[in-house]
């Protein structure tokens, strides 16, 4: 199994990204529409923010994550308050946990640009899927430029062309110090998911929330985060 770089910054990362009340989330959750009755996979859950809130909307949910640290966590949420929820652990790009299992839905909060095989997730999510199922995302947008004390979304003295992993080295981007990321362009984006049958059906840019601008300057000028609803195309295997 690959690499969990989370397990070593679980208590970070919970206690940091807690919120589900931000603008990113709720442009994922308006994208997918109403969860009631839908059967929803929760790829890179981590601690269970978005699994929670779906199971909450009426969602039957199961989580996904590498990290067997953020899993623990998200099963005492689910212990204190049960809402239903099934965790595993797994790659998101090798799955051998799914089981032929079908979703009608498949989301995935900003957990994208952790995953190193980025065609192997696109090829899980469209396994994953029904015909016509959804899958929604959210990533940092892959063509924000940084803002004082913030790394851009590219690495650090190249641009927007150069993909790959990296660390940031923003003094403000302390998520990205610490595990880095997979930065790729847009294209690259639509168009792996294109090749395994998912079709763009909506973006959308959310601006950044209010609070996170008095230390973000001109945070508000660029797009942050892309969230991006894909339909499955029909089975042709």
């Amino acid at each position: 199994m690959a690499e969990a770089r989370y397990d070593a910054i679980a208590d970070f990362y919970q206690a940091t990204f807690s919120r589900f009340d931000d603008p990113d989330v709720a442009c994922l959750l308006e994208l997918l529409g109403p969860a009631a009755g839908l059967r929803v996979l929760d790829l890179a859950c981590g601690h269970g923010r978005l699994t929670r809130q779906l199971a909450r909307r009426g969602a039957t949910v199961l989580g996904v994550d590498l990290s067997r640290a953020l899993l623990a966590a998200a099963e005492t949420a689910e212990r204190a308050a049960p809402l239903g929820i099934r965790y595993l652990q797994g790659d998101a790009a090798a799955p051998t946990w799914l089981h032929g299992d079908r979703f009608d839905a498949v989301t995935c909060c900003f957990g994208l640009s952790d995953i190193d095989d980025l065609d192997g997730a696109a090829a899980s999510v469209a396994q994953a899927l029904r015909p016509g199922g959804l899958f929604v995302f959210s990533i940092l947008h892959p063509c924000f430029p940084g803002s004082p004390g913030v790394s851009s979304a590219w690495p650090t003295g190249g641009g927007y062309h150069d993909e790959g992993y990296w660390r940031a080295d923003g003094e403000l981007s302390t998520l990205r110090r610490q595990v880095g990321a997979n930065h790729r362009t847009l294209s690259t984006y639509l168009n792996t998911l294109r090749r395994h049958g998912l079709r763009l059906d909506e973006l959308a840019e959310p601006a950044p929330p209010a609070s996170g601008n008095d230390q973000r300057e001109n945070a508000d000028r660029f797009p942050t985060t892309l969230v991006a609803r894909f339909i499955k195309g029909a089975d042709t295997a």
